[in-house]
């Protein structure tokens, strides 16, 4: 019980804490402002909203027939071009998924990433700087084909009878001094014409038949030196065999790079080991000692001695690593190999895909609707309204914080880097999808909180007391709907990947804000109100007045109307899914074809004006994008990827083309390049995306079924898979593809769904404690006319912000805005018309017995 102070005959509250929870919250807002303050340079955002870097990445075709002709093993340009060939079937797919995992290790979010034609791949980043660029650079480059092989047997022998001829390899002199047997590069050798042919000669310096010639790079008192080894060209172990890799510190604080091996690369490991150890099969003398070369990209990095057999599949990678190096390779390493070498044939900076035009009316939109729900707020609740408008303001001013402790916390699960800590991550529409889904979860928070003041108050309480009862009542309501789509957000994160992590990491920091702002610096506000006074009640209006419909009894017939919308939608999704894929799913899906033009200098049309002609010649969803050379100048290029299937019969790239020369004839447009491309979604990123959904589905049924009962949990995801296959038949019917926007908007409905769900069911758990009479049916109808003024003032807030989306919003923002307003929409029925009676059905209309959980 709190303590209280009479005045003036009234009881006033007194938290005696309030004063630390205000400095608390100061503290928190003067952070979340550091974060964001100068704008120009904290704030981070995406290709699709600012542009970036693209990179177009080619296996290196010529590389690989040289690499083979130095190695040896294939004497004639027959077996040689056979073999180029089999390294490069289905090359191009795994270096797509291989590039991906690396720029994600980078902590370069939300990039873009798809196949070209010829074995090339385009990379494009969001806005990095020139020093991640250039790291971005070094691991696209990096091959990262890591093998163990041994060591010569007599290699200390072999390697002292050069010291003592006075040999080294060209390139290199002899360092002398304590750095003994060692080389150093010779400063006044001449840069090789040909570092192939320099690297093979290098190989072969005095190598023995069936070894080369390498060099370990190591420090000794401050100067880089070169050990040289002669190790076998047969390897014992590859790293197509590894599990995981990881930054490690020796005792003195050197760090490594720790590795472990899958089940059937440690026995392997554990066999090599075994039989080079002293006293093995292959190492008969129990004082010999072999060591063991581990090399990566053809770069000798560490020739450790095998003291023992090692077991359990953990090595580990020395060298005079600096900790970004070993970050670097650990990085690499747990990204995968490619599957062939790679070169940058072209870098460029993009222009944002989305168009000055349709972003700034984006922006406007969510202005105009966050204006609108703050109004209606006020409006409607009056001075309990202007409260929940502080919180709203104030949730706005912590999602910065918000968004990096969110960043920060899940990049703990994943193990990868998510930038420099403190630093916002990139902002992409996903990631503003999943803002505007907080912001309304906010919203909700209050009107749960005020209806349930309103509740205590027509009870005959006073003032606070009705503020503290509604403030409790509602706390574990909005803890368990809040708690459920943390949940699916950070499942979402850990395993899925792209604008899928943009999503969850929004959503989390929107949860995490709104949670506070709602149950802390509301019930602030209220206890200065209160105790500065003499109001005996707070006024609100209210819509509707305790109803008694009988939601349930027409369960049935809602049931059938949702089954045939979902049954006739699909149809026509799955006819044109098979017959003309393009139709249905856009080109991040589907790939399709690019055509790039160059334009009079001076007539750059803008991006909204080049989409508006495409539109009207039937090629929508494009994606646009200007472009321009890395040295600096003007946009020099217009890149344009379209779908591949025919559009009137014509080519896209042909429909493309004349489209841009008739529609603006002054901008001379001329077509520099013609591709076919593959799709942005990859198998493996399709493969993580549905894996996160399917994990995040069933911590969803953990949840609930913890909190509540199993039927519930059944009832709950039943809503979301009706939610969703609403949502996208509908938008298909109405004509749209489904795109990475899309998919952005079914996330942030799933969350919102779940959100509404779990309120419902906290309120037939808790009429259900307090021994309601009548059946369980009735049970039920009585929670949904409770909660059915905070359902449509929830919905009726969210949508506020929708429509302006929708009516303000175009191109992409416009299909996002489409998707969630059918989802809002859905997500509200399905709440009582699917969740409810799925869990009814499963209890068989018995009440059930809740836990005290």
């Amino acid at each position: 019980m709190r303590p209280f102070v009479a005045r003036r005959g009234y009881l006033k509250p007194m938290d005696k804490n309030a004063i630390w929870k205000w400095l608390l919250t100061l503290v928190l807002v003067a952070g979340s402002l550091v974060l964001v303050t100068p704008p120009s340079k904290k704030i981070r955002l995406g290709l699709d909203l600012k542009g970036g870097t693209s990179f177009t990445v080619a296996i290196d075709e010529q590389r690989i027939r040289d690499d083979l002709k130095a190695a040896g093993q294939y004497t004639t340009d027959e077996a040689i071009d056979k073999q180029v060939q089999k390294v490069l079937d289905g090359a191009s797919d795994r270096a797509l998924e291989v590039l991906r995992n690396r720029v994600d290790n980078l902590g370069i979010a939300e990039p873009i990433i798809y196949k070209a034609k010829d074995n090339r791949i385009v990379i494009q980043l969001p806005g990095v700087d020139e020093k991640k660029r250039k790291e971005a650079e070094e691991s696209i480059k990096s091959v990262a084909f890591l093998e163990f092989r041994m060591v010569h047997e007599r290699n200390e022998t072999l390697v002292g009878d050069l010291f003592t001829k006075d040999l080294a390899p060209p390139g290199y002199v002899p360092a002398g001094g304590n750095a003994r047997y060692c080389y150093r590069p010779d400063a006044d050798a001449a840069v090789p014409a040909d570092p192939v042919a320099a690297k093979a000669a290098l190989a072969r310096f005095h190598a023995p038949p069936g070894f080369e010639f390498m060099l370990q790079k190591d420090d000794v008192d401050g100067e880089t030196v070169y050990r040289p080894h002669f190790v076998r060209k047969r390897r014992e172990l590859s790293g197509e065999r590894l599990k995981d890799a990881a930054v490690d510190y020796r005792t003195l604080g050197q760090p490594v790079v720790s590795i472990n091996f899958d089940a059937e690369g440690a026995k392997i490991f554990s066999d090599v080991t075994s039989a080079y150890a002293p006293g093995g099969i292959k190492n008969p003398d129990p004082n010999g000692s072999r060591q063991l070369a581990i090399v990566l990209d053809g770069t000798l990095y560490s020739a450790p001695a095998i003291r023992e057999a090692i077991h359990g599949g953990r090595a580990e990678i020395s060298g005079s690593f600096t900790l970004a190096e070993a970050q670097h390779l650990s990085n690499v390493l747990r990204s995968g190999a490619l599957p062939a070498p790679v070169e940058i044939v072209e870098k460029r900076f993009v222009a944002p895909s989305l168009g000055t035009d349709s972003i700034r009316s984006g922006v406007r939109a969510a202005l105009l609707g966050a204006c609108g729900v703050l109004v209606f707020m006020a409006g409607y609740y009056m001075l309990c309204g202007l409260v929940a408008d502080i919180a709203m303001l104030m949730n706005l001013v912590l999602l910065p914080l918000g968004m990096v402790i969110a960043a920060g916390f899940m990049g703990v699960f994943v193990r990868e880097s998510s930038g420099s800590a403190g630093q916002l991550p990139v902002l992409t529409l996903p990631g503003i999808a999943g803002l505007i889904l907080s912001i309304g979860m906010a919203v909700d928070a209050n009107v749960l909180i005020f209806e349930r003041m309103r509740e205590e108050s027509g009870t005959g309480k006073r003032l606070w007391s009705a503020v503290q009862a509604g403030f409790d009542r509602a706390f574990i309501t909005i803890f368990d709907s809040n708690i459920t789509t943390l949940l699916t957000a950070v499942i979402l994160f850990i395993f899925g990947s792209g604008p899928v992590r943009g999503f969850a990491v929004t959503l989390s920091a929107g949860i995490i804000v709104s949670m506070y702002t709602a149950l802390v610096v509301s019930k602030l506000v209220f206890g200065l109100f209160a105790r500065h006074s003499q109001a005996k009640e707070f006024r609100m209006l209210q819509i509707v007045k305790q109803p008694h419909f009988d939601f349930l009894r027409h369960w049935k017939g809602a049931t059938a109307l949702s089954a045939a919308i979902i049954v006739v939608s699909w149809a026509y999704l799955g006819y044109w899914a098979n017959a003309k894929p393009g139709r249905i799913f856009g080109v991040d899906f589907t790939g399709g074809s690019s055509v790039t033009f160059t334009f009079e200098e001076g007539r750059r049309v803008p991006v909204d004006q080049v989409r508006k002609v495409l539109d009207a010649a039937q090629l929508k969803e494009a994606h646009i994008q200007y472009q321009k050379e890395v040295e600096k100048g003007e946009d020099k290029y217009l890149h344009v990827k379209t779908g591949g299937d025919p559009v009137g019969g014509e080519h896209p790239i042909s429909a493309v083309r004349g489209a841009l020369t008739n529609g603006f004839p002054e901008a001379n447009f001329s077509v520099v390049s013609e591709d076919e491309v593959g799709a942005q979604v990859g198998s493996e990123l399709k493969s993580r995306a549905a894996w996160s959904i399917i994990l995040a589905l069933i911590g969803i049924i953990v949840y609930i079924s913890w909190r509540f009962e199993f039927g519930f949990a059944l009832g709950a995801i039943a809503a979301l898979a009706h939610d969703v296959l609403v949502t996208a038949g509908v938008f298909v019917l109405c004509g749209r593809q489904m795109s990475l926007t899309t998919v952005a908007a079914l996330l942030t409905i799933v969350g919102y769904s779940v959100n509404d769900t779990i309120v419902l069911f906290d309120r037939i758990r808790e009429n259900v404690k307090l021994k309601k009479q009548g059946t369980f049916t009735e049970i039920c109808n009585l929670s949904v006319n409770q909660t059915l003024s905070r359902t449509v003032l929830t919905t009726l807030t969210t949508l506020i912000t929708v429509v302006m989306l929708l009516v303000f919003g175009g191109g992409a923002i416009n299909d996002f805005a489409l998707a969630l307003f059918i989802g809002l929409i859905a997500g509200t029925y399905s709440t009582i018309y699917i969740a409810t009676p799925v869990a009814l059905l499963w209890h068989r209309g018995k009440t059930p017995e809740f836990s005290s959980k």
